[in-house]
């Protein structure tokens, strides 16, 4: 009698009718590629849980004290600030820190971020344009008050350093928060002014009726008519 693969030694069955069924042979082809790539599966899997754990520990066991670290140094760097000790600000007393150290040693931290705000403000009031370009462009305070303030301070920078065009740019940003009527009128009328100086007439006489029709109770406004009448919109009895 001739054998079947039921009772030939050494054949597997896989199928119930003595043949490889689809699934198993399925099943037999995955495990078949497991078994050739698993060093390089188990490698991926293991580089994953590597850069996972490496995420959070550094979010906990290095961001999180590096914060408290720096918002603590931040704290006295405030105070600086706010007493306008621009040369304090900038390098500390020599036992607190300075913005300029905060900077760079917490880099990444949101204490080094606002410490950027400071520092750059401290160097525009010091004289240092350069500066209070290099650090007020590095803070990210975009969608925030502070983040108006730093803006048109790079444009006052950028119109010390003589760049018109930047100035402009950087005032136009700082107005563009409509809800913010105080900042949005002092900096469309900075930036009316830097037209005017640039030669950008019609600019400007756009910019200061915008200040008169959008912002009539502000300071800016009050003599607005001035301005109109310099750049020929209107005449003064």
């Amino acid at each position: 009698m001739a054998q079947t693969s039921r009772n030939k030694p050494g054949v597997e069955e896989f199928g119930t009718s003595g043949t490889t069924g689809s699934g198993d042979l399925t099943m037999f082809k995955m495990q078949d590629s497991f078994d050739k790539n698993k060093k390089l599966i188990i490698g991926l899997v293991v580089a994953v849980l590597v850069l996972v754990g490496g995420y959070f520990g550094y979010k906990y066991l290095v961001q999180a004290p590096n914060e408290e670290k720096a918002n603590r140094a931040l704290y006295k760097v405030q105070n600086w600030f706010e007493a306008d000790s621009s040369n304090l600000v900038i390098n500390g007393d020599g036992q607190s820190t300075g913005a300029l150290s905060i900077v760079k040693k917490y880099s990444g931290t949101d204490a080094a971020n606002l410490a950027k705000f400071y520092l750059g403000m401290s160097y525009l009031k010091t004289g240092d344009a350069n500066n209070a370009i290099k650090y007020l462009g590095e803070f990210d305070g975009k969608g925030t008050v502070v983040g108006n303030v730093a803006n048109g301070s790079l444009g006052d920078a950028y119109m010390e350093t003589g760049k018109l065009d930047k100035a402009l740019e950087y005032y136009k940003k700082a107005a563009a928060n409509e809800n913010d009527q105080y900042t949005s009128a002092l900096y469309t009328f900075r930036a009316a002014l830097a037209s005017e100086k640039a030669g950008k007439i019609e600019e400007a006489k756009k910019l200061y009726k915008e200040i008169k029709e959008k912002y009539p109770m502000s300071q800016q406004a009050t003599e607005i008519n001035k301005y109109l009448a310099r750049t020929g919109e209107l005449t003064i009895d």
